[in-house]
């Protein structure tokens, strides 16, 4: 099968398309299918080289212009390379969604991949401070978010099949969308790893890795950070990753009086990223809703002890390890940071048991049964 796969993001960007679209590529190439990435941003030679084994056609589309010419742009790329595909396999509603649509593509099936919600999201950018489920609820009662949420109908309806990464996305969405296209769920990966037992450092170091993104709730860590300074708690705290919060966190952490012990790095990649995790001990993700964080599931493969939003999506069996808290207030934050302080071992041991296994090659295998059910169904 000729299997196109349409991304806003892939590495060396971060975030959970840009692992999620690699990893896939990787997995459904080794099976002998034939692959094709289209991503926005420019990839140069330098920049491929961390991206490991990479032997299928990557096509970048700039992102230059506001987003009708970006979603022109990369609608032209999709007639061109997808048009006699079997599969497009969209990560983005609206940024591939919308392009995928104005393509016109007879012969592809079309299938959305949902791990994020693109309109929440926009909506915490600017300040928003409800999380998914709630903002269903509520939000949508306005003129407002009932013309956003017309509009996204329009596109999910472009869609033969949609995917959600977890059902705790799906419900809210079929309580909220009457006329859903076909869906189901299909987990991310959860791969056994080298599981390394965490001993503590002094100062404790904390991690967050990931987008610099407004559901990402992260003024409220480095508030956290200060609460636990203020305590005697001697720490240190790094970001690794990029995103349009970045200037401001650097602020907060100079209002907060943390900003000798905070660190901003550039995303990682590969053994790179593995090392960061070897150097941590708690990765900590306070979002406000975090539907189903890759890097948490890396993590967790790597033995690192994880502190997770209470609002996530992930399965009990994929959580397993972490400690699940409400993350909402620094208060919060700060004080399941201090528990797990003062019980690091036991939580360490926790993290470093045998994960569900639930790797990569499993969940290409979940994708080509779809596609095969989906193919199957046109004959």
């Amino acid at each position: 099968m000729k299997i196109v796969l349409a991304t806003g993001i892939y590495p060396p960007d971060i975030g959970g398309p840009a692992t999620y679209s690699h990893q896939l590529a990787s997995e459904l190439q080794k099976r002998g299918e034939d692959v094709t990435v289209i991503t926005y941003g420019e990839v140069d030679i330098e920049q491929r080289k961390v991206i490991d084994n990479e032997n299928w056609i990557v096509e970048c589309v700039p992102r230059f212009g506001g987003p009708i010419t970006r979603w022109l742009r990369y609608a032209a790329v999709l007639k061109k390379c997808a048009n006699d595909a079997d599969f497009v396999i969209a990560f983005s509603s609206v940024s591939c969604g919308v392009p995928l649509k104005l393509a016109r593509l007879k012969k592809p099936k079309k299938i959305l991949r949902l791990g994020g919600d693109f309109f929440w999201e926009r909506y915490t950018d600017n300040g928003g401070e409800c999380g998914l489920r709630i903002w269903y609820d509520k939000k949508f009662k306005s003129l407002k978010y009932f013309l956003i949420r017309a509009f996204y109908k329009s596109v999910l309806k472009a869609f033969n099949h949609i995917i959600f990464s977890t059902r705790f996305q799906e419900e809210i969405y079929e309580n909220n969308f009457k006329y859903l296209p076909s869906h189901s769920v299909i987990e991310n990966a959860l791969p056994s790893g080298a599981l390394e037992l965490h001993k503590k450092h002094d100062p404790f170091r904390i991690l967050f890795m990931g987008r610099l993104v407004g559901f990402k709730n992260l003024p409220e860590l480095l508030a956290a950070a200060s609460i636990l300074r203020a305590s005697g708690r001697d720490i240190e705290l790094l970001f690794v990753g990029d995103g349009p919060m970045k200037k401001e966190l650097q602020c907060v952490s100079i209002e907060q009086n943390v900003e000798d012990i905070t660190e901003f790095k550039f995303p990682v990649h590969g053994e790179d990223k593995k090392k960061t995790f070897v150097e941590a001990d708690l990765l900590v993700i306070p979002s406000i809703t975090e539907i189903s964080p890759n890097v948490a599931l890396e993590a967790r493969a790597a033995g690192l002890p994880v502190l997770l939003s209470k609002e996530t999506g992930l399965s009990d069996s994929l959580t397993e390890g972490m400690v699940i808290s409400d993350l909402i207030y620094a208060e919060t934050i700060s004080h399941e940071i201090e528990k797990i302080i003062d019980n690091y071992d036991q939580i360490a041991s926790d993290s470093s048991k045998d994960t569900s296994d639930r790797g990569w090659d499993r969940v290409a295998e979940d994708w080509l049964k779809l596609c095969s059910k989906e193919y199957n169904s046109t004959l």
